[in-house]
């Protein structure tokens, strides 16, 4: 697979010195004392595809059948570094890789990540809103490649672990389909 990275650097010179720039620890200013704060961080996280049960609905003479909506069809992992204010809102560059079993397919995107996280009337518990924007790349399919797009929706129970719900679109054709994507449930460990 030959990538053409000469198109694409502009765009990922600016991001990397942007989160860089951005990236220095900064000092506040409380009550007349500074204090320093962190305005980095990394994001780990690993989830599971899912699919439709397609035996759901039939029935077995002597056999157990699986009543489960959906199937585990996979695995993926990713892993992110950006910056952030006040652990409210963020901005950071991720890549991973993406297995889905049904469609014989490994994916390795690289995007750009845009998270809010808006705290609950409980203390540590945040509502989590993600969006993605970026590259992907089908491994050993040769120069197949799409725009990747991804929404997430979770709960953030603490400061470091975030549970989640995944809608990803890898932004090319597969086995006579149009475009190729998954749903996943995952986690996340987060460290500022």
């Amino acid at each position: 697979m030959k990538i053409n990275f000469k198109k694409y650097s502009i765009a990922i010179q600016i991001l990397f010195f942007s989160v860089n720039s951005f990236s220095q620890t900064i000092y506040t200013t409380i009550e007349g004392v500074k204090t320093k704060t962190k305005s980095t961080f990394t994001q780990f996280d690993i989830s599971i595809p899912l699919q439709s049960n397609p035996n759901r609905e039939q029935n077995y003479l002597d056999e157990k059948r699986n009543n489960s909506w959906f199937l585990p069809d996979g695995l993926s992992s990713s892993f992110g570094y950006g910056i952030h204010y006040n652990n409210w809102i963020s901005v950071a560059i991720h890549s991973g890789i993406d297995w889905k079993i049904s469609e014989s397919l490994v994916v390795a995107p690289i995007f750009a990540n845009f998270k809010l996280n808006p705290k609950l009337g409980i203390e540590p518990t945040r509502l989590v809103a993600q969006l993605g924007y970026g590259k992907s790349f089908a491994l050993g399919r040769g120069n197949l490649t799409g725009i990747y797009k991804k929404l997430c929706f979770g709960v953030q129970t603490n400061e470091d672990l975030l549970i989640y719900i995944q809608i990803a679109e890898y932004g090319f054709p597969l086995h006579n389909q149009k475009n190729v994507g998954s749903i996943s449930l995952g986690i996340s460990l987060i460290t500022y």
